[in-house]
C-alpha cells in the first residue's frame, strides 16, 4: 500500500508539473522508483533525486487564497503529526494554507539512502511542483530547520516568508554527538512480535533509558510502530540512514557556503535553555539572512511544544505583518 501511494503521488505530481511550467525548470533523472516522476527547479540539484513526501493540509474557514502557504518541516526524529494542532491554529489566524510534510527517512514518507540538504531541498522543490505552489512561506524545527534555510538561500525566488525554529545555520552543540549513542541504542532495541505496541513501547523505554535522558525517549519513542500483517516491530524513521547522516548535519556550514543571501522576511524563534542557538553566531547569520530578527521564549528545544501559545503568536504576528 505505501507503495501505491508513493505511486499515486509521482502520477499526481507529473499531472501538476505539466501545468508548472514555469516552477519547473530542470528534470531529474529517473534512478529509482520515487524519483522518476519528479522535477526539479532552479538552481536545485539534478544529481539528488526527490521523493514525494507524506503531508497533511490545513485550511481556514475563511482563507485568503493571495496569501502564500506556509509548509512546515520538523526536527529529527519528529514527523508532521508533531505541528497538527500549531498547524490548524496558525491556518485560522493568518487565514493562509498550512502544509506539514514528513521530512524523507521519518514519518510515513519514503526512506532513502541519503539524507543531505541538497535532498531535502530538493524534495521540498517537488511537493511545491506537485501542488502547484509557485511561491511558499517557510517554517522549519531543528533538522528541519536547516532544510528550510538551505531551500531559501538556493531558491530565494520561490521563499516568501522564513521562520526558523531553535536552530543556527553557523554551529551545533556539542550536545548533537550524544545522537550517536542514543541511535546506536535504538538500533539494539529487539523485541518480540508477540507484544501489543504498548508492551512493546514500554519493554523499549527501558532499554533506551540506559543511554537515552527520560525527557526524550518518549518523544522517540513515538518513532516505533508495529505491523499489522506480521507483528514486527521497526522504527518509522530511518536510524541507519540518519545516523551516516550525522557528520553531514555537523558540517552543515559546507552545504551553504557561497549561498545566499536571502533577503525576504525571516525569524528566529529559539528557546534560552536550548544549546541549538548560540547568541554568539548572531552577525553571521545576518550576512545569510539580512532582514532577519530573533526571537527567544523561556523554553528548551521544542519550542513549539513547551510554549504552545507564544510561539503561535509569534508565528502569526510575522506571517500577518
Amino acid at each position: 500500500m505505501q507503495l501505491f501511494n508513493g505511486t499515486l503521488r509521482c502520477l499526481q505530481s507529473l499531472h501538476a508539473a505539466k501545468f508548472n511550467a514555469k516552477l519547473v525548470a530542470q528534470s531529474y533523472g529517473a534512478t529509482n522508483k520515487s524519483s522518476s516522476c519528479l522535477a526539479g527547479q532552479q538552481r536545485n540539484y539534478a544529481s539528488v533525486p526527490p521523493i514525494a513526501m507524506s503531508s497533511e493540509q490545513f485550511d481556514a474557514p475563511t482563507s485568503d487564497a493571495s496569501k502564500t502557504p506556509l509548509i512546515t518541516a520538523h526536527g529529527l526524529f519528529g514527523s508532521k503529526q508533531n505541528w497538527r494542532s500549531v498547524s490548524r491554529a496558525i491556518a485560522r489566524e493568518t487565514h493562509r494554507r498550512v502544509y506539514t510534510v514528513d521530512l524523507r527517512n521519518h514519518g510515513d514518507s519514503p526512506h532513502t539512502d541519503t539524507h543531505t540538504s541538497p535532498g531535502m531541498t530538493a524534495d521540498i522543490s517537488a511537493f511545491m511542483a506537485a501542488n502547484a505552489i509557485q511561491k511558499t512561506s517557510l517554517m522549519g524545527h531543528s533538522m528541519g530547520g536547516r532544510a528550510v534555510m538551505h531551500f531559501a538561500l538556493s531558491n530565494p525566488q520561490l521563499v516568501d516568508r522564513l521562520i526558523v525554529v531553535d536552530i543556527s545555520p553557523v554551529s551545533i552543540p556539542k550536545t548533537i554527538d550524544d545522537m550517536t549513542g542514543i541511535m546506536g541504542a535504538m538500533l539494539e532495541v529487539s523485541l518480540p512480535a508477540e507484544l501489543s505496541l504498548s508492551e512493546g513501547r514500554q519493554k523499549s523505554k527501558k532499554q533506551l533509558l540506559k543511554t537515552v535522558g527520560a525527557d526524550s525517549v518518549d518523544f522517540i519513542l513515538l518513532n516505533l510502530r508495529k505491523r499489522p500483517q506480521t507483528g514486527e516491530f521497526y522504527w518509522a524513521c530511518n536510524v541507519e540512514v540518519l545516523l551516516r547522516s550525522l557528520p553531514g548535519f555537523l558540517d552543515y556550514g559546507s552545504n551553504i557556503q557561497g549561498m545566499g543571501p536571502f533577503l525576504g522576511p525571516t525569524t528566529f524563534i529559539c528557546g534560552t535553555h536550548s544549546s541549538y542557538m548560540n547568541p554568539d553566531d548572531w552577525p553571521q547569520i545576518l550576512q545569510y539572512f539580512p532582514n532577519a530578527n530573533l526571537h527567544w521564549l523561556e523554553t528548551g528545544h521544542l519550542v513549539h511544544l513547551e510554549k504552545p501559545h507564544d510561539f503561535i503568536r509569534l508565528t502569526t504576528e510575522f506571517l500577518n505583518s
